[in-house]
């Protein structure tokens, strides 16, 4: 195998799949990025957690084919603090040893022979009809937004993905732990109207959010085969396995109105919520909100390190109402939310509370209080 590339092709394609190489292999290949050669003018990037896997086509100049794995993290940081020249890669036949050079500098790089990579993985059927045409960024965009609130990817329930509902020309992406949920609907050129319900690991989408940085295309395809998902692009390729189960039925969990409303400016609540908490129990990251006539305290305290208080000027002339919540979780909801205003739509001190933005924006946040001892 002989190639020569660029390497600002090379490092943005080792960006984009080294998030799918595994952080606990079994197999040590799975800690590596299997490099291929596709024909004269292209060289394919993968890896696989086996759950989540990831390919990238980057241009190289291609003298002799063949493949082989080389490890993510030596190769990322080879290639990172090569100069800006052309990179050549350069392995004898019956060898596993990769010799990399650009201008003075030489590295000899162990490999594992490309046959103990799980090749099944990357190779899905899938055909153009079956799938759905999204533009990039309103579907990161939705993914940051309703994603957020997923319990933790180490689960394997149902909670720990993120649903996205496709109806018509709208894309409606949500997420719950069961404490909080995220909802965002976004409009998406649907031409063969396709309805699907996908749950998919959060930990998927969120490293897809991470890698489309490194993606410069403008919209992407979504298919399904059997057990899984495969957002394409013309240079990239994302494949996850779908989680199987009906997700609850979280836009009856949304109340259709508040008895009452507080509106806030976001990036002042933020600043105040992040100044509160510094005096905040740690075990239980309580803040307390006091809503009064256009007024709204937030204090913290801990016992054996003592209080800290904030009051802002908001819109609010319902009555009196105390109310408590994990400061995170506010934060989180605050943070994904694209407008100069909130609107908080409260009830009861132990009811769900909703946090929307102020503008025409379709998101909503929704957090369960604490209960104030």
């Amino acid at each position: 195998m002989k190639f020569v590339v660029k390497k600002e092709d090379l490092y943005n394609g080792i960006k984009i799949v080294e998030r799918a190489t595994s952080l606990k292999a079994l197999q040590p290949v799975l800690l590596n990025i299997l490099i291929e050669t596709v024909d004269t003018n292209n060289v394919k990037l993968t890896a696989t957690d086996l759950d989540f896997t990831v390919t990238a086509i980057i241009n190289a100049q291609v003298e002799q084919e063949g493949k082989i794995t080389l490890p993510s993290k030596t190769l990322n940081e080879i290639v990172s603090k090569l100069s800006d020249k052309l990179i050549t890669f350069d392995m004898k036949d019956g060898e596993n040893v990769v010799n990399i050079t650009c201008q003075n500098s030489k590295f000899d790089i162990i490999g594992i022979s490309a046959s103990e990579f799980p090749q099944e993985l990357s190779n899905v059927n899938i055909e153009d009809s079956e799938g759905f045409e999204i533009e990039m960024k309103p579907f990161v965009k939705a993914v940051k937004q309703a994603g957020f609130a997923a319990a933790s990817y180490e689960t394997s329930n149902l909670l720990s993905g993120i649903v996205c509902d496709i109806t018509g020309n709208v894309l409606e992406i949500a997420s719950t732990d069961g404490n909080r949920l995220a909802r965002v609907r976004e409009k998406i050129n649907n031409k063969d109207n396709h309805t699907k319900q996908l749950i998919i690991p959060s930990k998927a989408l969120n490293e897809f959010i991470k890698m489309s940085t490194f993606i410069d295309e403008e919209s992407v395809r979504i298919f399904t085969e059997k057990s899984k998902i495969i957002i394409k692009s013309e240079t990239t390729t994302t494949i996850s396995r779908l989680l199987d189960g009906q997700f609850p039925k979280y836009n009856q969990l949304i109340p259709k109105e508040s008895p009452k409303e507080a509106i806030v400016n976001v990036s002042e609540l933020i600043q105040a919520l992040e100044r509160v908490s510094i005096m905040v129990n740690e075990k239980t990251s309580i803040v307390k909100l006091e809503l009064s006539q256009n007024n709204l305290k937030l204090t913290a305290d801990t016992p054996d390190s003592g209080k800290s208080e904030e009051s802002l000027d908001i819109d609010y002339n319902g009555e009196d109402l105390t109310i408590a919540f994990n400061y995170k979780y506010v934060l989180e909801a605050l943070k994904n939310i694209d407008s100069e205003r909130v609107k908080i739509g409260l009830n009861t001190p132990l009811s769900a509370t909703m946090f929307r933005p102020d503008s025409e924006e379709d998101f909503v946040g929704l957090i369960m209080p604490v209960q104030i001892r």
